[in-house]
């Protein structure tokens, strides 16, 4: 089997890391089905999350490993990860207790571009909990 088609098609998980040593995570809400974030893990986030079930990732801002919750509470609970088909991006589904979006949403998608424009938000969610009163922890 080539090694292309080994990744592709074999059982063995081989994460693919990009220049930087990060992989894209997408985190879904596994009852809903909701994209609930789209972040990054290292190979020590990734592994972390693998070994504890909650969903550890990298930020890129800081430079350091952050636990999804840490400050707001709001854990993610791993269910499952998928993986595509080269290896190079990850969907986590997760569960969950409240809103992920660090500004109250319960996702960060929470804006949709507005039918008919270039370059104009609509709201499409509307805010779940008080950031302020979650991140004064």
């Amino acid at each position: 089997m080539a090694a292309d088609k080994k990744i592709e098609e074999g059982l063995s998980f081989q994460p693919k890391f990009d220049a930087n040593g990060l992989i894209t995570a997408i985190s879904q809400d596994a009852d809903s089905g909701q994209v609930l974030m789209v972040a990054y893990m290292n190979d020590e986030a990734l592994k972390l999350t693998l070994e504890t079930g909650n969903a550890v990732f990298f930020s890129r801002s800081r430079q350091k490993l952050w636990k999804k919750g840490e400050q707001s509470g709001h854990m993610q609970k791993v269910q499952q990860i998928l993986v595509d088909c080269d290896q190079d991006c990850l969907i986590l589904k997760v569960k969950v207790d409240q809103g992920q979006c660090h500004v109250g949403y319960q996702s960060c998608f929470y804006r949709a571009v507005k039918p008919g424009t270039t370059n104009e938000l609509e709201f499409v969610a509307e805010k779940v909990y008080d950031p302020n009163e979650a991140y004064k922890k």
